[in-house]
Formats: structure tokens, sequence, C-alpha cells
């Protein structure tokens, strides 16, 4: 559904899909450490407010997905976990959260640059930091309103500077999508969006006292001060929120796994009915055209990254695992996977079996077991995924398929980034009706053979 504008995989630390993203679910002081590790990478919150916004504003939504981080931001978010039966390791609100991480920073000399908020704010919430954190160097200020108009000469003052971190408090999603447009061109190891951080720090706005954040009851506490500006944020827009957590919640209920799996076993089995025999007859030819047996066993990723032993015709020679690394600049396929039409590995009897697709039933034995559903995204190899960004891991929250939305529209024509968009989008609207749908568009996809080698 979303590219990732970093190639970078981050999948040593854990997260859980909530309200359709990836959030890290981790304690605080290790979230720090694991961001200053030197890695290059975007940081976003996720709050009640923001999962409002994303619903109604694709391209904020698409940033989202794109960053390498999105951290859990308030009581909003621990209600739709726990929705789904989860619960999350810490509430990471950037306001608490950043000063942290900026202590971690300081003690390893590292320098921060400060990007947003009215004229004269930005310069108030550093003079801050430098109190409250001893030895914290400032890299810069800017305001996000005359000297952040022009974004290159922006994006040149922060490369300048030589900061490590960028903090961009430019509201939601003005701020995300700011640093989704940029983040390619800023040097920096670190950009997060930030908020009101910035009023906070420059005593723009008061915070709750201890005793009303402790209670998660913060919210509260800013519509009692800015009852104006923030009704409808947070009297219209929690209840809004709470329909989102709830379908949220109820899309990813155990009843339409159950649902799933049924139609999978059904059709599987029916299936193995109907073509045991050709299968037989297929297996005796691939015998008698090359030598090794006549299914081929391969390792790859399942539902939560958990390795299976995925079975196919074999259609190429034996010796072709071997000669994959010699062959991956030939690949006719952008992005990781490798697909090349003039694979020489191939026999004759493989390029037909490819062709039409036979080459995957098999499978339907992987199916009956649970390592796969007729409907999912391609089951992926282990290399592939240790190179996946860190939204693509998302594609595996659900079990692989034999077929699925990518399958359905060209197959091996579709570059990585727009096969890894096709997956999270059926992942987050996958449905029994929707796999329905696909596997009768299957028939018509190997019928035409369209970006089958």
């Amino acid at each position: 559904m979303f590219s990732g504008a970093e190639k970078t995989s981050f999948p040593d630390i854990r997260r859980q899909r909530i309200l359709g993203l990836p959030l890290v679910d981790e304690l605080p002081e290790n979230v720090a450490r694991h961001l200053l590790s030197g890695q290059k990478a975007s940081v976003f919150f996720l709050n009640a407010h923001c999962a409002n916004v994303s619903a109604g504003d694709r391209s904020y939504r698409a940033a989202m997905a794109r960053a390498e981080y999105v951290l859990p931001d308030g009581v909003g978010v621990e209600l739709a976990a726990r929705m789904r039966g989860r619960k999350l390791s810490a509430n990471l609100n950037g306001t608490d959260f950043v000063p942290l991480l900026l202590r971690e920073a300081a003690s390893k000399g590292l320098s921060v640059y400060l990007l947003g908020g009215k004229p004269g704010t930005a310069v108030k919430a550093a003079e801050a930091l430098r109190s409250q954190i001893p030895g914290l160097q400032i890299a810069g200020t800017r305001d996000g309103y005359a000297q952040t108009r022009n974004e290159v000469a922006a994006v040149a003052g922060i490369n300048a500077s030589k900061a490590d971190i960028v903090l961009v408090a430019m509201g939601v999603p003005l701020q995300e999508l700011w640093i989704d447009r940029n983040r390619k061109q800023i040097d920096a190891q670190l950009v997060l969006g930030v908020g009101a951080l910035f009023d906070f720090l420059a005593g723009n706005v008061r915070r709750a006292p201890e005793i009303v954040r402790r209670a998660r009851m913060e919210w509260i506490w800013r519509l009692a001060m800015e009852p104006a500006r923030l009704a409808k944020r947070y009297i219209v827009g929690n209840a809004v929120f709470l329909k989102h957590a709830s379908l949220d919640a109820a899309r990813n209920a155990d009843l339409a796994d159950v649902q799933k799996r049924a139609l999978d076993i059904g059709i599987s089995t029916s299936a193995l009915v109907l073509v045991g025999l050709p299968m037989l007859c297929i297996a005796a030819a691939i015998r008698v055209n090359s030598k090794g047996p006549a299914l081929f066993r391969q390792t790859r990723i399942g539902h939560d990254g958990k390795p299976f032993e995925m079975l196919k015709f074999r259609s190429m020679r034996i010796d072709a695992e071997a000669q994959r690394d010699s062959l991956l600049a030939t690949s006719d396929r952008q992005g990781i996977c490798f697909k090349s039409r003039t694979d020489p590995r191939v026999t004759r009897i493989g390029r037909v079996l490819r062709r039409t697709s036979v080459d995957e039933l098999p499978q339907l034995i992987n199916v009956l077991k649970g390592h796969m559903s007729i409907v999912g995204p391609r089951p992926a190899l282990p290399e592939e995924v240790a190179a996946y960004p860190a939204y693509a891991l998302e594609r595996l929250q659900t079990r692989p398929g034999i077929t699925g939305i990518w399958q359905v529209s060209g197959r091996a024509n579709i570059g990585f980034d727009k096969m890894v968009d096709m997956d999270l989008a059926y992942v987050q609207s996958r449905s029994v009706l929707l796999d329905i749908l696909l596997i009768a568009l299957t028939f018509r996809a190997v019928s035409t053979g369209r970006g089958a080698y």
C-alpha cells in the first residue's frame, strides 16, 4: 500500500501492528538506545488525533507508513491495543520521550537542531533544553514560518549545522509531510516529528500536573486549558477514534481468521482431489526431463516471521540455488526480489510449468498444513526479509498465499515497492469476500500468463 523512503530494515526491535501501523513496543530507555545506534531513520508518533487525521488524509498515512519508527503516544493508542487483546510496553509520547532521548544523545556527544514553532519559540525551547540537559549541543534553530518557507534553504541550513538529530515541530500532519518530502536530502541520523514539544519547553503551553499525567488524563487538562481550539479534537475526535479502533479490532478478530482458515481447507482439499492424478503425471514428466526430484523444497518466511518449507514442482536444474548469486545482476524485476525472463537455470518443462503457474500446485499441501493460505502475500526468502525496509515487515502479519493482489495484477512485471504496497493493502483490508474475489481473478491471470516466467 505504501512505499518506504529508506531501504533499511530494523528487525531487532519489537513491534505490534495497531491501527494498521507497526508500532514500537519497547520500554523508553531501550528505544532511545536503539535510535542512537547509528542507523538513519525518521521517527513519528501516533496518538488518537493522528489516527483520525490519517483516516482522511492518504498522503499523511503514507508518510506514517514510510517512517522507520512509529511510537505509540497516549491512552487512546493503549486502548486500541487492548481492544485487540494486546498490551503495549510503554506510552512513548514525545513530550516525555524526546528529552530522555536527548539526554542519551548528550552522553554520546551528539547535537540537535530545532525546526518549527512560531518565531522565537524554537530559540526558547533550545534554551530550556540546554538548562535541563547539561552537555547537550544545540546545532541550530529555525522557526516554522518565514524561515522554513524555502524548504531547500531550510534543509541546507540543517545540513550545514552538522546536526545529528533534527526535531520538527509543525503540528500534525504538516511536520510528517515535511519530513517525508525532505528526508532523503537531510544528512542527520534522526529526524523526529514532535508536535507541541517546543511550546511546552518554551512555556507557551502549560503541561498537566504530574498527578493528572499519571492518571492518563492529560487530554482533559489540555481541553480545559484551550476549550475553543481543542473541543473538536478531543470531544468529537475521541468518539471518532473509538469507532476506528473498534473497527480495527473487529477486522482482526479471531472469527475472520477462522473463516479464512475454513475457506483455505475447503479449497485446498477439493483442489487436491481434482488435480491429484494430473500432479502425479507432472511429477513423472519432470523426472524424465531432468535429473533430480520432482518437488523443490525451499525455506521461506511465513506468518509472524516464522520459517517453513515451501513446496513447488521443480522447474530448474538441481544446481539452481548454487548459481543464484551469480545471476542477481540479470534480474528483470526492480527491488529486492530476483526474477529473470531468461534465467538459464529453468528447464524446458519448467518454462511451461511457470508460464501456466502449474509449478505452484504443491503449495496446496502447504495450505492444508497451515503454513500458507490460498490468498496472501507471496512467501519471501529469508535473505529477502533480512533486506526489507521496516514498513515491508507488515506483510508478514498474515499467512503467505498462493495467489494475491500482486499475482492478479501482473506478477513479475511489478517491482518490489509496488508489490509491497499491494500486499500491505491486502493485510489491512483482508476478508473472506476479498479472498473469493482474488481467487476468481486468479483464473484470468493464469489464463493470460501475464508476468509469469
